[in-house]
């Protein structure tokens, strides 16, 4: 495995990773923290292109890993597996804002590959701006697989007894609660006070946002739940088939989840999000007509393939267009993803009794109204 070249840093970066670094030695020296979130700080605050810069003399690039829970967990496996291989440059105390990758950065000395847990609030000042959206694409996707894996696994277990899914449910949230961070959890972001209010948040793009990600939810995600009923009364399918029935949603997800970051990173925020959520659409008010379950399971897998483009839009709109309060608006916009879900079943079970196929259409509009939404966003996207 080779090595580039030793290049000679300017003397102004030189400069500001002597500053830094001795920032570092003075914190630990005084006692006032590990010295894993200072340096980065200092030297984010000193020259904000330094972290593009320090990566860029890793031989084998940076791999980033962000996620809503387990991020932690996974870097550490991530990093197990690796070590043994490369010599890693790896935030493992879990500093993991920009600082905190700084910090890492400054200590990777003989360092050939970046592994770097990000919070998602940070992805937008870690990633790199030309690959922001194949990167929230690609953290999409992530969250696709639990979307797949969750029905197949609740439905083979299901077979067995119901209260064998919930048992997997409280081991997995056991296994993600064991690991604590010891410094990403409270870390601040650089560039703001540290004091970021809820004010902040009040405004009509994050009510927008907000909206989006309900009228997602509502219009093509949680409608998967209306199909196991359909599988159920309908067909006869056992909960197994039914699993089966909606996992195709997530495996569309997964399979073009990093394309579609590349189409954003292309084609731009608004008109990947507006093209997607026009397919998921068609692709809902086809479950209408869809006369046999693995003609559902196809059509469902094909809005699984849509909402990618959708998410990946979105998703980075989210974590890019609120640097006032980017930690408080990513986590408002998902809770919202979260309001969907929970108010699905209350709109869709009573119709569903009425006529099976009232939730496909009302769901349908949902998603309209979703693409008619997504068009104030050209106007700040120009």
């Amino acid at each position: 495995m080779g090595s580039l070249p030793r290049v000679r840093l300017p003397l102004p970066l030189a400069a500001e990773i002597a500053v830094a670094r001795v920032a570092g030695q003075l914190s630990r020296l005084a006692g006032a923290g590990g010295g894993t979130t200072i340096p980065g700080k200092l030297l984010w605050k000193l020259d904000p292109d330094a972290v593009d810069r320090l990566a860029s003399r890793l031989p084998l690039g940076s791999a980033l890993l962000s996620a809503t829970n387990g991020k932690t967990t996974t870097a550490a496996m991530a990093a197990r597996i690796l070590g043994g291989r490369v010599q890693l440059a790896h935030n493992s105390s879990g500093a993991n804002l920009v600082s905190g990758v700084a910090s890492t950065l400054l200590d990777a000395r003989g360092a050939e590959l970046g592994l770097f847990e990000v919070d998602e609030a940070a992805l937008s000042e870690v990633a790199a701006p030309a690959v922001l959206g194949r990167t929230v694409g690609t953290f999409a996707a992530a969250q696709t697989a639990g979307l797949m894996l969750a029905p197949i696994l609740g439905g083979l277990l299901g077979e067995i007894s119901w209260r064998l899914a919930f048992v997997l449910v409280a081991v997995v949230a056991v296994v993600l609660a064991l690991p604590r961070q010891t410094l990403g959890a409270g870390e601040r972001q650089p560039g703001t006070s540290g004091r970021a209010s809820l004010r902040s948040l009040l405004n009509r793009w994050i009510a927008l946002l907000a909206t989006q990600a309900t009228l997602g939810y509502l219009g093509f995600t949680a409608i998967g739940f209306v199909l196991v009923l359909v599988g159920a009364e309908e067909f006869n399918l056992g909960s197994g088939a039914r699993g089966l029935l909606i996992a195709g949603y997530g495996i569309g997800g997964i399979l073009l989840g990093r394309y579609a970051g590349s189409v954003v990173d292309r084609a731009g925020r608004p008109a990947t999000a507006l093209a997607g959520t026009i397919a998921c659409t068609a692709g809902v008010l086809g479950l209408v007509i869809a006369p046999s379950p693995s003609s559902l399971a196809l059509v469902f897998f094909g809005v699984g393939c849509a909402s990618a483009f959708v998410w990946a839009g979105l998703n980075t709109i989210a974590v890019e267009s609120f640097p006032e309060n980017r930690a408080g608006a990513t986590s408002a916009y998902s809770a919202f993803k979260f309001a969907g879900v929970a108010i699905a079943p209350l709109i869709y079970v009573p119709l569903f009794q009425v006529d099976t196929r009232l939730p496909f259409l009302l769901a349908a509009g949902f998603s309209a109204l979703l693409a008619v939404s997504v068009v104030p966003w050209f106007s700040r996207y120009r």
